[in-house]
């Protein structure tokens, strides 16, 4: 499970996603320096790229990333995409790269998205794993900077990859059927509704939030995604949305970090609402939400709701070494009295 989402408000971008799994995987912020040493399964290697930042498990002193955003503003996320997630063997003439390491491939790599879209038409992701102990996770992913997003998926008739006018993605299945399942809610607005059925009476709504009766409220992969593009769209088209919202001295826009944690909180699953085929419960282990500009990645644990920031650029970023920071788990109280 889990929901990714990309927002863009006046000229800033924020990207950040819900991770929702059943426990967690021994996550960390983890900020990657531009001269920390890559070397891919392909045998290559990249001594010097851009700087990246994001929730990583680290195995043997290798950032394993969940998502993150680069020093340009780049940022990808990875998401559940079991049954339909199929990679393949590494291929001539291709550009070879296993999906443990496509996202600090791309980060790496690249400034934009319009880099990314030139690069997948030679990209092939592989079926080698990290190690023998740590098979492949069956993903895809949303990638995004100011300009919009797009969704890669590899699948058994190859790669694939489709732009996203939702800023938003969740799991299965694949993506051109939440394309055509968003079209069933196209009639929703945040807008008092009019009436259209006899409007020579003066008929009046019982309360506000009808003009999104049918919005789903499930935690099913498709309802999140049109509940969270729902959400996703009010905002950018809301008036006065973010009233008052006066970024700090420190230049962190933290209305819109808000908004952001707002809009994933109404897709985030509670412990004990989705159980796995297992009888697990799934939850949202932790959110997270990255100002791609200012390289400030925030988030909240399950355990903790308070906000907390890491700054990549309060870290030595010509480094070849990874900082790391362990997530603040302890829930923290504001006490007025």
């Amino acid at each position: 499970m889990c929901t990714a989402l990309n927002l863009s408000l006046d000229g800033e971008v924020f990207f950040g996603r819900n991770l929702d799994l059943n426990c967690g995987f021994g996550e960390e912020v983890v900020v990657t320096p531009r001269n920390y040493p890559f070397t891919f399964s392909d045998g290559s290697h990249l001594a010097s790229h851009h700087a990246m930042i994001g929730m990583a498990t680290v195995v043997n002193d290798y950032p394993l990333y969940a998502e993150g955003s680069n020093e340009k503003g780049l940022s990808i996320a990875g998401l559940n995409f079991p049954g339909n997630a199929h990679y393949f063997p590494p291929k001539p003439g291709k550009t070879n790269v296993s999906p443990y390491e496509l996202i600090p491939w791309l980060l790496g790599n690249f400034a934009t998205l319009a880099e990314v879209r030139t690069a997948l038409a030679e990209l092939n992701l592989t079926d080698i794993a990290f190690s023998p102990q740590m098979p492949l996770a069956p993903l895809h992913w949303l990638v995004a900077d100011g300009s919009g997003a797009l969704v890669i998926e590899s699948t058994a008739d190859g790669l694939h990859w489709y732009e996203n006018p939702f800023g938003v993605l969740t799991n299965n299945p694949p993506f051109p059927y939440h394309l055509e399942n968003v079209k069933q809610y196209l009639h929703l607005s945040a807008d008092w509704p009019e009436n259209r059925i006899v409007p020579e009476v003066p008929l009046q709504p019982v309360g506000v939030g009808f003009g999104s009766v049918g919005l789903p409220g499930d935690t099913s992969p498709a309802s999140r995604l049109v509940r969270a593009a729902f959400l996703r769209s009010a905002t950018l088209n809301g008036r006065d949305v973010l009233p008052g919202g006066q970024p700090l001295s420190g230049g962190e826009n933290l209305a819109a970090v808000g908004q952001f944690f707002r809009i994933l909180a109404n897709v985030a699953m509670v412990k004990g609402s989705t159980r796995n085929e297992q009888g697990e419960n799934e939850y949202t282990v932790y959110s997270c939400c990255c100002d791609a500009g200012r390289g400030i990645y925030y988030y909240t644990t399950y355990e903790n709701l308070s906000l907390t920031a890491v700054d990549m650029h309060k870290t030595d970023l010509a480094s070849a070494v990874l900082a790391r920071y362990p997530l603040a788990r302890t829930q923290e109280v504001i006490r007025q009295n």
